[in-house]
């Protein structure tokens, strides 16, 4: 969205400035033409008596020889909008009065621009004809009949030559624009499908954490499920054993409550079935040092401040998530050869921690698509849980990933107009 917004900018800049633009061009042609007008003979054949020996006379530039210069430049501000217009009748009107003002100072610099622009804006076949009819004009135009034939000859070949040199300038312009064109419509489609890819990271995410709610469901009504059983055999032989037993389901099911609401937003959102196989959690990190040694990295582990007895289930799940994608993002793309994970949980301070170093090629290497989905994925996952997630270069090379959660979810905010 940012790059067709900056794209609609440009293009919006430069229709405001076209006519300017266009202006500039046409005043600038013919100020040339009017200094090639009075100069290019005598700096061309600088010695009187040599221009009186060939018949030629240095021009002088009267009322009739500005208008001629103008109706051959001044059209130019409609080149754009007329191209083929402009290029007739600047060529035509130059054919028409060079004899009149001596064709050798009648500069063409009108008709090239014209042909020029032709070549810029029109398919190859139309400049391939307009490229021929200005060579043709300018090599058999009829000439004066004091003009000498070997300069005639020569200057008729020059304005061949520069009719050449301006179409294909212009083809050039031409196909440079359209590869341009190409260019950023490639790179709006690769916008649109990193946006898509996004997306369906972050939905991969959340049917992740639903199966994460699933086990914690399940683990917990297996629970209440099984202490309930228990209430309702002893409540008649032990009625101070079954009172145990019920507040055991009350507390279990407030702490499933608990959990289940501080990761409901997740799953607002989602559409279709959410997939129920088991998750993992942070009792596997051996899993993931394992996984590193077998691709040559050495790798350690530091859980020594980590007690799984006061994190969430939720919350140890998906600190094991985060490591996992971490992890295989060093193996596939850091080309690292260390590697440390550390896990902490402070129940003082409320929150658990994980950090990931590797001394790898750092964040250019995080993700082989340059889009870096690993991180954005780790970074949606502590967003869900209210936590706080870093990526940053190591200073010595590599990367650092910080992770941390806090262990009493928020609640999210109700409606209470709405009950």
């Amino acid at each position: 969205m940012v790059l067709m917004d900056k794209l609609f900018r440009q293009n919006q800049a430069f229709a405001a400035t076209d006519w300017l633009i266009d202006a500039v061009i046409a005043l600038g042609a013919f100020g040339f033409a009017c200094l090639q007008l009075t100069l290019a003979v005598n700096l061309l054949i600088p010695d009187d008596f040599m221009r009186r020996l060939m018949g030629i006379q240095a021009m002088v530039p009267t009322a009739m020889t500005v208008a001629a210069i103008a109706l051959t430049t001044l059209p130019l501000v409609l080149r754009r909008k007329f191209s083929w217009a402009v290029f007739a009748w600047t060529l035509l009107s130059w054919c028409a009065l060079q004899v009149e003002l001596n064709g050798i100072a009648l500069s063409v610099v009108g008709p090239l621009v014209a042909l020029f622009t032709v070549a810029s804006t029109r398919p190859r076949g139309e400049a391939v004809a307009a490229c021929a009819l200005a060579a043709a004009v300018f090599l058999f135009a009829p000439a004066p009949p004091d003009q000498s034939r070997i300069l005639t000859q020569l200057t008729a070949f020059q304005n061949a030559t520069l009719a050449l040199a301006a179409a294909f300038a212009g083809y050039g312009l031409r196909e440079h624009q359209e590869r341009t064109r190409a260019i950023e419509e490639r790179a709006l489609a690769a916008e649109r499908t990193r946006e898509t890819e996004a997306r369906r990271r972050v939905e991969e995410e959340r049917v992740s954490i639903a199966r994460e709610v699933h086990d914690i469901t399940a683990h917990s009504l297996s629970a209440v499920s099984i202490q309930a059983a228990a209430a309702e055999r002893l409540v008649e032989r032990d009625p101070a054993a079954a009172k145990e037993a019920i507040a055991e389901v009350r507390r279990t099911s407030k702490a499933a409550l608990e959990e289940i609401r501080a990761m409901i937003g997740v799953l607002r959102t989602g559409e279709g079935p959410a997939e129920t196989a088991p998750t993992e959690g942070t009792e596997r990190m051996a899993d993931l040092v394992a996984y590193l040694e077998g691709a040559g990295v050495q790798a350690s582990l530091a859980m020594e401040g980590y007690d799984r007895t006061v994190v969430p289930a939720f919350i140890d799940v998906a600190l094991y998530g985060i490591a996992r994608e971490a992890v295989t993002n060093i193996v596939r793309h850091a080309g690292a050869s260390e590697a440390f994970v550390e896990l902490a949980a402070d129940g003082a301070a409320g929150c658990a921690r994980l950090v990931v170093e590797d001394d790898g090629r750092g964040l250019a290497g995080a993700d082989v698509s340059g889009d870096h989905h690993g991180l954005l994925g780790m970074r949606e996952r502590a967003r869900l849980l209210h936590g706080a997630f870093v990526a940053a270069e190591r200073a010595q090379g590599g990367t650092r990933i910080e992770v941390s959660i806090p262990l009493a979810q928020k609640e999210e905010p109700h409606d209470r107009s709405h009950g």
